[in-house]
């Protein structure tokens, strides 16, 4: 289950009795996998602080996730082709989500805590905005070729009226370069095919005898060939469309069909090589490549250590710009998200605990089939931290002013789920 819940209670000797009482239940039982949470010594500031903070904490708790599952479904759109190596792609520090978060350890050299909490807040704010800021810049730039590419590509499929002739038509299939005859092209239905080899030298004069081929053939019918004279095309094409045969309005431009081919062979490589890069960049490092992002798994490269940082740091350069960018910055973004979600605990236990500050935070990972065993465990261990509160769970019915303020869940000790599902 990728569902974890990260709670806290006073850390005085009474609460971490009960600590001791709900492991060795929820052990006993089987109902969750439990981790301490370790949170360093902040700045607590004043209450009022406190109280203004917790809710700008809500909001950058909600939306630092929603540019994590964004960047996670970008990078599942981006690998199109390879959509089962999505989830280990996913990483955090160069390790996967789970480890990073049941290790989890506060970045001192990124989040200092000898500043105010406010600056802690604002710092992570401004990470995630300009993370999110860049991947509409990104986004934008990826969907342009890919959009690009599908108008291009879907003139490849379709009948023989309406597709693209690039890939069909040759040079040795025209007269060119003739005052006056002209080869047109003819779309003939496959129930037809006999009467327009009877027919067509007849459908107006100076046709050319013998000069029919059919140079390519779908599901309904083929693509002739006739060359004419120029001065008859008009009368021609209004005898064949009177018969049945539709004349497609096409022209041998070598130039033009060159072009055409290049530039859907140019964007289908541009849009491959945000997924991987070229060969020849494979094996050097990309310049925007940061030392402290080592360890990320590629799209057929495990997961690895810090000391292996070379190895992998060559594998991640070995992907495309765009899926490179990607993985650095859902790390980015995951890391200040599990901060955010830290701070939070440590806020809302001191609002609910009071000074000094004295709580522990645990990391609990529920067992699927024992969700609702496991709260009625948490809500008996810890109702001595608000009776109210934990009669009013204990009992759905029973209205208590004051603790429906909110859409949050309240229990009697503090609660963030935090959800890894990013996929889904």
């Amino acid at each position: 289950m990728s569902e974890f819940w990260l709670i806290s209670a006073p850390g005085d000797k009474t609460n971490l009795q009960a600590w001791e009482r709900m492991n060795t239940v929820t052990s006993k039982s089987n109902l969750s996998s439990n981790s301490k949470f370790h949170i360093p010594d902040l700045k607590v500031g004043t209450l009022d602080a406190l109280v203004g903070l917790s809710d700008e904490l809500g909001k950058l708790d909600s939306f630092a996730e929603s540019i994590i599952r964004k960047i996670a479904q970008y990078i599942g759109e981006v690998m199109e082709d390879s959509k089962d190596k999505v989830q280990e792609n996913l990483l955090a520090n160069g390790v996967d989500l789970i480890s990073y978060l049941t290790r989890f350890e506060w970045d001192m050299a990124k989040y200092p805590i000898m500043q105010p909490l406010k600056n802690i807040s604002e710092a992570l704010a401004k990470q995630v905005t300009q993370i999110e800021t860049d991947l509409k810049t990104r986004s934008a730039a990826y969907n342009n070729i890919k959009g690009n590419l599908q108008s291009l590509e879907k003139k490849t499929v379709g009948n023989l009226l309406t597709r693209t002739l690039a890939d069909i038509v040759h040079k040795e299939d025209f007269v060119l370069n003739s005052e006056y005859l002209i080869t047109l092209l003819v779309v003939v239905p496959k129930s037809n095919y006999v009467q327009w080899q009877k027919t067509y030298e007849s459908l107006s004069d100076m046709v050319v005898p013998r000069s029919t081929k059919m140079i390519a053939e779908d599901a309904e019918g083929g693509l002739f060939t006739v060359t004419l004279f120029r001065k008859v095309m008009d009368d021609f094409k209004a005898k064949a469309r009177e018969n049945r045969f539709m004349v497609r309005e096409f022209y041998f431009d070598e130039k033009e069909l060159k072009c055409e081919k290049e530039e859907l062979m140019k964007l289908a490589s541009d849009k491959k090589q945000q997924y991987v890069s070229s060969t020849s960049t494979a094996n050097r490092l990309p310049e925007d490549y940061p030392a402290a992002h080592d360890g990320f798994s590629g799209s057929s490269c495990g997961a690895a250590s810090r000391s292996e940082g070379i190895t992998v740091s060559l594998c991640l350069s070995s992907q495309g710009p765009l899926l490179r960018w990607l993985k650095v910055n859902f790390s980015e973004a995951f890391v200040a998200w599990i901060h955010v979600k830290a701070l939070r605990v440590f806020v809302e236990s001191v609002l609910r605990y009071g000074l000094p500050v004295n709580f522990q935070a645990m990391l609990l990972q529920p067992n699927r089939k024992s969700v609702k065993r496991l709260r009625d465990v948490l809500n008996v261990v810890f109702k001595h931290l608000d009776e109210v509160a934990a009669a009013s769970i204990m009992d759905p019915g029973m209205d208590i002013p004051g603790l429906q303020l909110s859409n949050q869940e309240y229990y009697p000790y503090v609660y963030f789920k935090i959800d890894l599902s990013l996929l889904d």
